[in-house]
């Protein structure tokens, strides 16, 4: 099994084109300005996954943030991706999660018909630990966390409630999860460590995971409220 993942990782990359503030974050050399992807108002940034359209269904502009406000008349998902995909990039946004509520941040998505957008997508988690139930989830699991791969290192998220900021720097194979100010996470992709990190992890049988060098950035529908705002980017 393992072997035959690596085999179909290989091959997906191949298949793919390689185009290639916080107060103590390293300043990369910005290829543009910032791009603002939602500032309160307008969702023209947006789409849902495999569609074109914006589900404005379950996903609301509130006051100054996007709200994922979802119940039981609502069936499938609602995951949000941007219409532009993104390579080497700085992205940051704020959130704020439902109590035990449970929803995430993706990037370097690649749509796929039939597959969900965790089959390509890398997944920085977003979480209310202490609402859902710390005893529950592992170290992979808390807010920060590389899902599933990598824990989140401090875990310094703030209490249910309050408003959390997130930054996610994408350099070549280098991706760093800053939060609240400090770096928690850092990893490489497409190296050994990565493709041993895969195989142990739930996404060990999926070939295009994380394999993308351009896709798109997501919000994930997990069925619970969780509100964004202040959504930007930039290319470095």
């Amino acid at each position: 099994m393992k072997t035959l993942f690596s085999l179909l990782s290989i091959l997906f990359i191949s298949s793919l084109s390689f185009n290639s503030t916080d107060s103590v974050a390293p300043e990369r050399e910005a290829t543009s300005e910032w791009t603002v992807l939602f500032d309160g108002s307008g969702t023209d940034h947006w789409r849902i996954y495999n569609g074109d359209h914006f589900p404005s269904e379950v996903w609301k502009v509130e006051e100054d943030a996007l709200v994922m406000r979802k119940n039981s008349s609502h069936s499938g998902s609602f995951d949000l991706i941007t219409r532009e995909k993104y390579s080497n990039f700085e992205f940051e946004l704020e959130w704020m999660i439902s109590e035990g509520g449970n929803s995430g941040i993706f990037h370097h998505v690649v749509e796929q018909p039939g597959r969900a957008i965790y089959w390509s997508g890398i997944e920085m988690q977003i979480i209310d630990s202490d609402g859902f139930g710390r005893d529950r989830l592992s170290d992979l699991q808390h807010s920060g966390a590389l899902y599933d791969m990598r824990a989140a290192n401090p875990q310094n998220e703030k209490p249910q409630g309050e408003w959390n900021h997130t930054k996610i720097i994408s350099d070549g194979p280098k991706i760093e999860y800053w939060q609240n100010g400090e770096k928690i996470v850092e990893y490489e992709r497409w190296n050994a460590e990565w493709y041993e990190m895969v195989r142990n992890s739930k996404f060990e049988c999926q070939p295009s995971f994380g394999n993308a060098p351009k896709g798109h950035i997501g919000l994930q529908d997990h069925g619970d409220m969780v509100k964004f705002r202040n959504i930007r980017i930039r290319e470095i």
